[in-house]
């Protein structure tokens, strides 16, 4: 720090202006984000693509980039009756064109006559569109079985991601042992991770049980909690069901506890259940926070806080361009729900578009419609490819030695557990890399398959994964996985 501020100075009376932003000015807390989504495994994926397209020669024609949960880059396509009315909604012209049913005209005019201007171009109120926050009220009470929402405490968002962040900044406060702590799940979605280091919280990681395919144990939230009640101040309580990335569900028993734990302990629940369309294992169900929570019954009914999110851009619509979502809390204090409008007004609104697209996932054709046949068949078509994709990943996977791979059993990845021979750790050390990202690394220099390394997402010490997302085409996911397990035995064999 001293020798940077002696250049800078040096630098001044040499007449040249010093850097006023510079690493050791900047924010500290940003340079401590980290998202390995999108990481440095990525960047080296993007500069091969670029290699490729000038020629370079590689052992692989492209690159496949299994990294991340974008349905529609992997070749899902579209709902049919999702971008009509979004089209009709952008250029309202197309109206009179005898190419689109009258019930996509009929929502086209209805969500742009909810818009200033009728035109999709306008702000919107910073909570979203009433008419579309009312929507998604009903939507959840028909899911949660008669179980009433309030549009007033439904608050559309860009994409969960944005809603998340914004409740976690409400929650956050104090210093030192005082400072807010956030239980996460490990492993984790790194979302979470790098918004709790930006915002300066504590993380306090609990671990779902691998050998139970990736349950959530109350008995490990309780040491995890009384651990971190040393350090910090712990008020939150993180949990993503389906799970991202162990793709477990949870069962109603598991939901019931954790909300009695939350509720002894005085914790926030934050329920993300982007994945909640996404649920494949037979005997597994999706079972809603809000549903579990109401059903309950007083005290906790009545008293225990909960935000739950939900997202466009997984389910079977794959939107995740147009950042479309939404948070509904319920028991929140109401002084401190309109401190979230206030902060939610700060970014205007949630893109229209996005909000658009919601109001269709959450009010889809009726089944006295012209779309809905159409609508139908093709979300049933994109569930059960996943369906038959999660249950391919898991057999390929573990009929490969040294790769174990826990049922996939909802949400859009897998996290196999990988053996990696002493000798490539000890390579691994060499070169400053956690194991598993030099594996990764490996893998993607030599088959173009883009995968993320487990310490991304968080594991037991001594443990080992990767997450890969099973939304390719059957038919590349299949070679895919091959390529991986021959890869994986070949790896073994080098380092053995």
């Amino acid at each position: 720090m001293t020798s940077r501020a002696n250049d800078q100075s040096q630098a001044s009376r040499n007449g040249l202006k010093g850097k006023v932003l510079t690493l050791d000015t900047m924010n500290p807390c940003v340079r401590r984000v980290e998202y390995a989504v999108r990481g440095p495994i990525v960047h080296r994926a993007l500069e091969l693509e670029q290699e490729l397209r000038q020629g370079v020669k590689k052992p692989f024609t492209e690159v496949i980039r299994a990294n991340i949960g974008d349905a529609q880059a992997m070749g899902q396509r579209p709902i049919t009756f999702f971008r009509q009315v979004l089209a009709l909604c952008v250029y309202p012209k197309l109206m009179s064109s005898p190419d689109f049913p009258e019930d996509v005209k009929r929502r086209a005019e209805r969500i742009l006559q909810a818009c200033g201007g009728q035109s999709l171009g306008a702000y919107t109120i910073s909570s979203g569109i009433q008419l579309i926050r009312e929507d998604v009220a009903q939507y959840i009470e028909r899911r949660d079985g008669g179980i009433p929402a309030d549009p007033n405490n439904i608050f559309l968002s860009t994409g969960a991601s944005d809603a998340i962040v914004t409740v976690l900044k409400l929650l956050v406060a104090g210093e030192g042992r005082a400072r807010t702590g956030v239980l996460i799940p490990i492993p984790q979605y790194p979302l979470y991770s790098a918004a709790l280091a930006e915002l300066d919280a504590v993380q306090v990681d609990y671990y779902l049980d691998e050998e139970r395919a990736w349950s959530l144990d109350i008995a490990e939230l309780r040491r995890a909690l009384c651990q971190a009640r040393d350090r910090c101040c712990p008020r939150v309580l993180c949990v993503i069901n389906p799970g991202n990335p162990t793709g477990q569900v949870q069962t109603r028993e598991c939901i019931e506890a954790v909300i009695r734990f939350a509720f002894e302990e005085g914790l926030f629940l934050m329920a993300d259940e982007v994945y909640q369309d996404n649920v494949y294992a037979e005997g597994s169900q999706f079972h809603s926070f809000k549903k579990v929570l109401t059903e309950m019954g007083p005290p906790y009914a009545t008293q225990q806080e909960l935000a739950s999110f939900h997202s466009v851009s997984k389910g079977y619509m794959g939107e995740c361009g147009f950042r479309g979502g939404y948070v509904e809390v319920v028991n929140m204090d109401a002084e401190v729900q309109k401190q979230m409008a206030k902060l939610m007004s700060v970014r205007l609104c949630p893109p229209v578009p996005g909000q658009a697209l919601l109001d269709m996932v959450v009010s889809p054709p009726a089944p006295s419609e012209p779309s809905f046949k159409q609508f139908q068949a093709e979300r049933q078509e994109v569930l059960a490819e996943l369906a038959a994709k999660a249950k391919l990943t898991e057999q390929v996977f573990n009929e490969a030695p040294g790769i174990r791979c826990n049922p996939v059993q909802g949400a859009m990845y897998s996290f196999p557990r990988v053996q990696l021979p002493p000798r490539a750790v000890q390579r691994a050390q060499e070169l400053g890399l956690a194991p598993d990202m030099f594996f990764c690394l490996c893998l993607l220099e030599e088959t173009g398959i883009c995968v993320v390394p487990g310490s991304g997402f968080g594991q037991q010490e001594g443990t080992y994964h990767f997450r890969m997302t099973i939304l390719p085409p059957i038919e590349k996911l299949r070679l895919l996985l091959e390529k991986l397990r021959h890869f994986h035995a070949k790896f073994t064999k080098e380092y053995s």
